[in-house]
């Protein structure tokens, strides 16, 4: 799930306006809806910690980063889980593979 989606997702579960999330935060109304509408790019560390701390959720939570997070498929958080048995040297092998997938599939869209 993006950071849009669960930061608004997080917003209306706590039944929190913008503006109160907004306050809570240190930031303006408009930016709390970019942030959710998916408009506003990139928010500080110190924002996202911020939202984490107002929601009680980690901060791989809010990002999206968590591969325990109920969400995800299980084979990807079984592949995460034998992804971080593996040694140092195998890792750095699959990030270049991933890193080489990712390049191809920005290059040759389905």
């Amino acid at each position: 799930m993006s950071f849009a989606k669960r930061l608004a997702q997080l917003r209306m579960a706590k039944g929190l306006s913008l503006q109160q999330v907004a306050d809570k935060v240190g930031i303006s109304k408009a930016h709390v809806w970019n942030l959710e509408k998916g408009q506003a790019d990139n928010p500080s560390m110190e924002l996202v910690l911020k939202f984490a701390e107002l929601f009680r959720v980690p901060i791989a939570d809010l990002v999206g980063e968590n591969p325990d997070a109920e969400d995800h498929e299980p084979e990807m958080v079984a592949m995460f889980r034998d992804l971080k048995k593996l040694e140092p040297r195998d890792r750095d092998i699959i990030r270049g593979l991933m890193e080489q997938l990712n390049q191809k599939s920005k290059k040759d869209p389905d």
